[in-house]
């Protein structure tokens, strides 16, 4: 039987004064108009207490108290991280005790690699792919490979077998390279691979091998350093499916060893937000305890600015 045309009756709707409600967003939480003179510390303090102003000081929050208390901060890192210029200002949270441990994927040590080699990285995909010369940077496959083959065979994870060829050949432009810096500070590096992802499994001397075992190596040193994040902090800048996924393992391990992870922060910090970092960082590993967040911006802007503001609350405290 089909329905007629009639309006609903509204006589009978009851309403409540506006004030009795309350709300989410108040006043009091609103931003405040920056000043001449104001500090980074300032700025932070004067976002809204609303959504991503509210998740940003949180984290600075979290960052300066796992430094303060000694809980590890663990800092995966994607090559766009590197080759936007930020090894100057993760070399300086590393030298300020704001990093325990880097993970990074295969993108960044290529980066990074090149980096402290020649000043320079980052090649011309578009232009290098047609004539067939994109990713044959001769220095860049040989050396890496040869790292990795040598450092593998004496026991080492692909992350110590860079550091220390790093620490041995001391290239030009190291004092930009994050994992030269790692290795003058002793902070451990883990790399994690996925087998033809990245330029230097092109090149001869690849061995896939020694990637294998090199990386299965540094997932078991990673589980180690993300074991010991109860009261920590990891974070996901600028890796979309391998280190989320890499991470989403370790707590798993970690969990089955009896760890709570009560006091676990994980933060994602990327220019857009994926299923993998949402999930497997921000979401699953604080389902039952801890708190994730999801910090959305460009990695140039964002990590200088987080930087910043850590270290300026940790040196007021």
């Amino acid at each position: 039987m089909p329905f007629h045309y009639e309006e609903f009756d509204l006589s009978g709707v009851t309403t409540y004064p506006l004030k009795s409600r309350g709300g989410k967003v108040r006043i009091e939480d609103f931003a405040r108009a920056a000043r001449p003179g104001m500090t980074i510390g300032g700025l932070v303090e004067s976002l809204p207490k609303i959504l991503g102003g509210a998740d940003f000081r949180a984290v600075v929050d979290a960052l300066v108290d796992a430094r303060r208390d000694g809980g590890g901060i663990v800092w995966g890192l994607g090559g766009h991280v590197i080759k936007t210029g930020l090894g100057p200002v993760l070399i300086d949270l590393m030298e300020r005790g704001f990093v325990s441990a880097i993970a990074v994927n295969g993108a960044a040590v290529i980066h990074d690699f090149e980096i402290a080699l020649v000043g320079r990285t980052s090649e011309d995909v578009d232009a290098a792919l047609g004539p067939g010369r994109f990713g044959l940077a001769e220095e860049t496959g040989r050396l890496l490979n040869e790292a990795i083959g040598d450092g593998v065979a004496n026991g080492l994870g692909i992350g110590q077998a860079i550091a220390a060829f790093m620490s041995l050949r001391e290239p030009q432009f190291a004092r930009a390279s994050v994992l030269a810096a790692a290795s003058r500070l002793a902070v451990p590096v883990t790399v994690h691979v996925a087998i033809g992802t990245d330029i230097i499994h092109m090149h001869p001397a690849a061995s896939g091998a020694a990637l294998g075992e090199g990386s299965l190596r540094d997932f078991r040193h990673l589980v180690s350093n993300v074991a010991r994040l109860e009261r920590g902090v990891y974070l996901n800048c600028g890796s979309a499916v391998v280190l989320p996924e890499v991470f989403l393992k370790a707590v798993a391990l970690a969990r089955n060893q009896g760890i709570a992870f009560a006091g676990l922060t994980t933060v994602n910090l990327d220019f857009a937000r994926g299923y993998r970092p949402q999930t497997n960082v921000v979401a699953r590993p604080t389902a039952t305890s801890g708190r994730g967040y999801s910090l959305v911006g460009h990695h140039e802007l964002m990590i200088p600015l987080l930087a910043a503001a850590v270290v300026e609350r940790s040196d007021g405290t």
